[in-house]
């Protein structure tokens, strides 16, 4: 299992050394592959294709430390660490957030963020959502996805200029968490 997680490292590696040097539509699997010194046969044993290895990269630097934070219901946390972990590979993900189409950047962060939130959400439910069944799990978590997606994007757009927790900060008021927050410690 180490091994196979090593591999998925490696060529996580090389893609993330060739969006430094070109555009994410351009790089093919035989670079990625010649770079990580492997076949192939071996990159499609890991991954069906280099937006998979986008995916993995996100998942894997972004989403999962964020799940644990929110697991343990540190929700500011889990939105200071997003903009901290973009901040950390700041010139791969100025990059990154240029793939457009089907399987943007974009697409990827929303979607993850979204998955995120709705396993939270029926973990620990919403205070007042009982109000409305309209709002389901998965809306509110789209609804979230989509606005720190927007929010980030605009961040990476202006070039990362703000500093990560001054993000979240603004982030987190626009959200009204920071309210929420500072209003006897209700959280949604």
């Amino acid at each position: 299992m180490q091994e196979k997680r090593d591999v998925r490292s490696a060529l996580a590696a090389s893609f993330r050394e060739l969006v430094l040097e070109k555009p994410v539509e351009k790089i093919t699997i035989k670079e990625i592959t010649d770079r990580t010194g492997v076949i192939r046969v071996t990159f499609y044993n890991h991954f069906q294709d280099k937006y998979e290895v986008l995916e993995w990269i996100c998942r894997q630097e972004l989403l999962l430390p964020a799940r644990a934070l929110l697991e343990n219901r540190m929700e500011t946390e889990a939105v200071t660490f997003l903009f901290t972990a973009l901040a950390n590979h700041r010139e791969f993900y100025l990059h990154a957030a240029k793939l457009e189409g089907q399987n943007s950047f974009a697409r990827i962060l929303k979607e993850g963020i979204a998955s995120l939130v709705e396993a939270y959400t029926q973990t620990y439910g919403r205070e007042g959502s009982g109000k409305f069944a309209w709002l389901t799990p998965a809306r509110s978590a789209g609804y979230i996805a989509q606005s720190l997606t927007y929010i980030i994007l605009e961040w990476i757009a202006d070039g990362m200029k703000e500093p990560p927790a001054r993000m979240a900060q603004i982030y987190l008021y626009l959200s009204g968490w920071q309210q929420r927050t500072a209003d006897g410690g209700k959280k949604e």
